[in-house]
């Protein structure tokens, strides 16, 4: 393990190099790529300087139990011991997480789809409520959030949405949110008031890359209408809203975020790449999925995740069996502990997988 961490700090001095040399700035992408890198290997090299530290300072404290006549300088020694192993144990567990490889996708932007499922208008609008907590989430982290599609529900709410977000780790973070949720609630259109039970389906899909997914424009049927929602006569009067069909897999998708056909379209092809990439992604999730005993992050979109109980202000993951009583907070965007603690899940899930051991 010393070995592995030694040459990540040499990679990191190597890199740190490279980035210090004019001649990197040509190329503003691999400078890009390079400074990501640097930023990720300082995580570590920075948590292992402080692991060696406290590793010298044990000896030192062991060595002065092992020739100290003094007592009281023996009893601080011992106190200091106390903490130091501590420490240690903290930096060896911080060291386990950074060590175990990342996803290749987590560090993409995503499509984030959410459909109602069964209970009719009572869905559509619960599924009103998921976007407006996702998007405050987003807004917490400083990601940006665009409506890329809409279609709106009979009673408030949608039928289905797709938000486009962009960030910095944001597939990483947001890709346990793929399944089934469930609501139980009073809905605004009973009488009696029962409580309901509605579902609604959220799909995480990984943003694809131009070099990954190559699609036959003699493949794709085009097909421009006038798009819904707020806009006035613009919207009413001009067809800029753009459905793709790409014949071979018969996906489709559509867009009309913009007023322009020009960039619904450009938006719409990227939807339909991310889309046809998102099959692959999700088959190497199911392989790791099998290797496991839970469904942390397989995305599978039929597995129920997680009930939402407002007559008991509950929040339940029934993934990891993990039950919380914020529902308000909840539902205003306040999920990062919720997504920490099924990170922290998967994470577990890798280290048995990979025996990271000092």
């Amino acid at each position: 393990m010393f070995s592995q961490l030694e040459n990540i700090k040499g990679k990191y001095i190597e890199v740190g190099k490279t980035l210090s040399d004019p001649a990197a700035m040509t190329d503003m992408k691999r400078f890009a790529q390079l400074n990501k890198e640097y930023k990720e290997l300082e995580k570590v090299v920075n948590i292992y300087e402080k692991y060696k530290l406290v590793l010298s300072n044990i000896d030192s404290n062991k060595q002065i139990l092992n020739t100290e006549s003094d007592e009281e300088f023996r009893e601080m020694a011992k106190s200091d011991l106390t903490q130091l192993e501590a420490e240690k144990q903290k930096f060896e567990d911080d060291l386990r997480n950074l060590l175990v490889p990342k996803e290749p996708e987590d560090d993409r932007n995503v499509l984030l789809e959410i459909r109602a499922g069964t209970g009719g208008d009572e869905a559509g609008i619960f599924a009103g409520d998921l976007a407006r907590m996702y998007t405050r989430y987003c807004e917490t982290r400083g990601w940006k959030v665009i409506i890329a599609s809409a279609s709106d529900g009979s009673a408030g709410g949608y039928k289905e949405v797709v938000l486009e977000i962009e960030g910095e780790e944001v597939y990483g973070r947001m890709k346990f949110e793929s399944g089934v949720h469930r609501v139980q609630r009073i809905p605004l259109t009973e009488a009696k008031g029962r409580v309901h039970t509605s579902a609604v389906t959220v799909a995480v899909l990984p943003e694809a890359d131009e070099v990954e997914v190559i699609v036959n424009e003699a493949d794709i049927r085009l097909d421009v209408f006038r798009a819904s929602g707020a806009g006035g006569q613009h919207v009413n009067r001009t067809e800029s809203a753009v459905r793709l069909t790409h014949i071979p897999t018969g996906t489709v998708v559509e867009c009309q975020a913009e007023r322009s056909q020009h960039k619904n379209r450009e938006a719409a092809m990227k939807m339909l790449k991310t889309r046809i990439y998102e099959s692959a992604v999700r088959k190497h999730e199911d392989e790791i999925a099998a290797r496991r005993k839970t469904l942390v992050s397989t995305g599978d979109r039929s597995a129920k995740i997680r009930t939402y109980n407002y007559p008991q202000g509950r929040i339940t993951d029934h993934r990891i069996n993990l039950s919380v009583y914020n529902l308000d907070s909840f539902m205003g965007g306040d999920i990062g502990n919720m997504i920490d603690a099924l990170a922290v899940a998967e994470q577990s899930e890798k280290l048995k997988e990979g025996g990271v051991a000092f």
